[in-house]
């Protein structure tokens, strides 16, 4: 199955895109919580911020 979400990625508008991964703590228990999210490539450095 990855191989076709991958596959997908690669060809037409998927290169437009980027996957953004940030790590944040949360606020009940403490412990990190990673939020994958896709966004734009112009939008990478606001997803970030």
């Amino acid at each position: 199955m990855a191989k076709k979400t991958v596959a997908t990625l690669q060809t037409g508008e998927g290169r437009t895109y980027s996957k953004v991964i940030k790590m944040e703590k949360s606020p009940k228990t403490g412990a990190y919580v990673f939020k994958e999210e896709m966004v734009p490539n112009d939008a990478v450095q606001a997803a970030l911020k």
